[in-house]
């Protein structure tokens, strides 16, 4: 018998922001306008990751298996996104954080933040 496999997590984005579902029942949730940096990272499972982090370091991560358009689309409305430097950091899978898009206030420096 074969069924549908349960997703490890869903991700939402809305006008207000971005909300990342687990199969824990846990969520990630982060709000555009607390977005002050957005990175890529490559994961160990063959996925890119969008990491969006708020201005005390706390993040929301979005794996971009599951994400749409919209997401991608929604990140241009950050001021003087770049999306072709978006695409050259998922082009050239990243073992390490690239920043693509930083606030043009961001906060003087972020903690390490921690992924799953």
């Amino acid at each position: 018998m074969h069924g549908n496999s349960v997703p490890n997590s869903y991700v939402y984005v809305t006008e207000e922001g971005v909300a990342r579902h687990h199969a824990d029942g846990s969520v990630d949730a982060l709000a555009w306008e607390d977005v002050v940096e957005v990175r890529v990272v490559g994961d160990t499972d063959s996925d890119i990751l969008y990491i969006l982090l708020d201005r005390g370091g706390q993040g929301c991560v979005v794996p971009r298996s599951a994400t749409d358009t919209a997401f991608v689309a929604r990140l241009r409305y950050l001021p003087d996104f770049d999306v072709d430097r978006l695409s050259a950091a998922v082009d050239a899978v990243p073992d390490d954080d690239v920043v693509v898009w930083r606030s043009p206030e961001p906060p003087p420096s972020f903690p390490d933040f921690e992924y799953d």
